[in-house]
């Protein structure tokens, strides 16, 4: 349940719509639901904005489906990360919509609208190999409601392709660089720009 569902839910018990025991049955899995192998966070997106997200790694195939269960009845948005395409295949199966980034590993179940919100989230990778983390990241950041760029393969070995896109260092909000040898790439971002780099 997010905060909108919550408000809706309110009104409607206010107006008579629908009568409190009705209510009370839908508020019955706040703030958690225990599926006995996990305990499900519904509350999660009225707290922090966005649902629970799965972390599928070390989780089986019917663990991950049936928290999946679960979720859709919310009608929130699902992300589920570090899922391979077995998980995939199996969570399409109950949810037809669900897609999935095989580059960032990630599935996605979108059954409410996303409007990005202000500003861009700019994703740099220093090389190639970053691209799969640098992936879930910006999968994730979309999925959450925000704008997303991608700038790949600019690690510092060949500064000038940094360089190059400084008008989208520039202008991005907030800056997350993915560097996984020696990391130095966050340094050289960090110290062109006055945002967030994380």
């Amino acid at each position: 349940m997010d905060i909108e569902s919550l408000r809706n839910l309110l009104a409607d018990v206010k107006s008579g719509v629908i009568g409190i025991e009705d209510a009370m049955e839908r508020l019955k899995g706040l703030p958690f639901e225990d599926l006995g192998f996990a305990k499900v966070d519904s509350h999660r997106s009225l707290r922090c904005g966005f649902p629970e997200v799965i972390f599928c790694q070390g989780k089986t195939t019917d663990q991950v489906v049936g928290i999946v269960q679960n979720m859709l009845k919310s009608g929130n948005n699902i992300l589920a990360t570090r899922a391979v395409k077995e998980v995939y295949e199996a969570v399409h199966k109950i949810e037809s919509s669900a897609q999935y980034n095989e580059l960032a590993r990630t599935i996605t179940i979108t059954k409410t609208p996303i409007t990005p919100k202000g500003g861009t989230i700019l994703v740099v990778t220093a090389g190639t190999a970053d691209m799969p983390v640098s992936e879930e990241a910006a999968v994730t950041a979309e999925i959450m409601g925000n704008r997303v760029e991608r700038l790949y393969d600019v690690g510092v070995a060949g500064l000038h392709r940094l360089l190059r896109n400084k008008e989208k260092l520039f202008s991005a909000s907030v800056i997350i660089v993915v560097a996984g040898m020696e990391g130095a790439l966050a340094s050289v971002v960090g110290g062109l720009v006055d945002k967030p780099v994380i």
